[in-house]
């Protein structure tokens, strides 16, 4: 879930006024209802009632409203505690995630549990050299020539499906074969939803989209309630833990793509930084 359609959510219900809202965001009143309407599909609820010209808070609205009120402070300070954290250089690995950020994260939670004394410092930004570990893709320009080792894995991107699908007992499917389907998507901010368009591309259409969301999580549930397919990419998003879902290999065009894993020559170096990037590598 977007922690900012949330602040957008959290500004409007003290106002109950989205002009008033837009002004204090520094945002136009279409883009802000939008975010809003975006929020509540994703929650499957309705946050306010409108009579006329006028917004209420529902009784949903109202409770969401009382929880930010504790949780925003939180997360508010949470890049001070953080620092707080880095008892010193050596403990700290700083990442730049530019693919396959949940799995990264996953691994992240995974590898801390066996080593909490490491911290990790980690931002998404492809014009930054300075890191211990840079994650990235295709189609994503390389500037940066200071690591000293380097490695590339495949990734297969599958076609998610409903159980209930006529697609989900085929041994493979062409893209043409599903041209005329709902496409659930990564919005196109997000450099899969590039990807993905492109293979579409090839396959001679421009997919039908009826959602788009930048969270996984959403496109999965979207996809389980039966509304459409949507691209799965095999190790960023990792096994399908809904049971209402299934993942279909395509024939046509071939649909893979490259996740690129980079050690950097960072000083001062983190004791830990090689030994994470070895176990990225593992968890491949």
């Amino acid at each position: 879930m977007d922690i900012q359609k949330l602040r957008y959510f959290y500004i409007t219900a003290q106002l109950e006024h989205l002009t008033r809202a837009s002004e204090i965001l520094h945002i136009s009143q279409p883009s802000l209802t939008q975010a809003i309407q975006s929020l509540e599909f994703e929650l499957g609820v309705s946050l306010f009632e409108r009579k006329g010209r006028k917004i209420f808070l529902t009784q949903i609205g109202k409770a969401l409203k009382n929880r930010l009120e504790e949780l925003l402070p939180k997360f508010d300070s949470l890049p001070k505690e953080i620092e707080q954290l880095k008892t010193s250089a050596t403990n700290s690995v700083k990442l730049n995630i530019l693919a396959a950020s949940s799995f990264v994260i996953n691994a992240i939670m995974l590898y801390r549990s066996k080593n909490p004394n490491v911290t990790f410092d980690f931002e998404q930004n492809q014009a930054e050299s300075d890191c211990d570990i840079r994650i990235t893709t295709n189609g994503i320009e390389n500037n940066t020539s200071n690591y000293f080792k380097r490695c590339i894995k495949e990734e297969k991107i599958y076609i998610a499906v409903p159980k209930n699908s006529k697609y989900a007992d085929c041994e493979s499917i062409s893209l043409e074969d599903i041209k005329e389907e709902s496409f659930i998507m990564l919005s196109n901010t997000r450099l899969f939803g590039n990807i993905c368009n492109k293979f579409c591309a090839i396959a001679g259409f421009s997919p039908k989209i009826i959602f788009e969301s930048d969270s996984p999580t959403a496109v999965q549930n979207v996809i389980s309630m039966g509304a459409g397919v949507a691209f799965w990419p095999e190790y960023s998003w990792g096994k399908v833990n809904n049971k209402k879902i299934t993942l279909v290999p395509i024939s046509f065009p071939v649909c893979q793509r490259d996740l690129i894993f980079e050690l950097h020559e960072r000083l001062p170096k983190s004791k830990y930084a090689e030994d994470f990037y070895n176990y990225l590598l593992k968890k491949i």
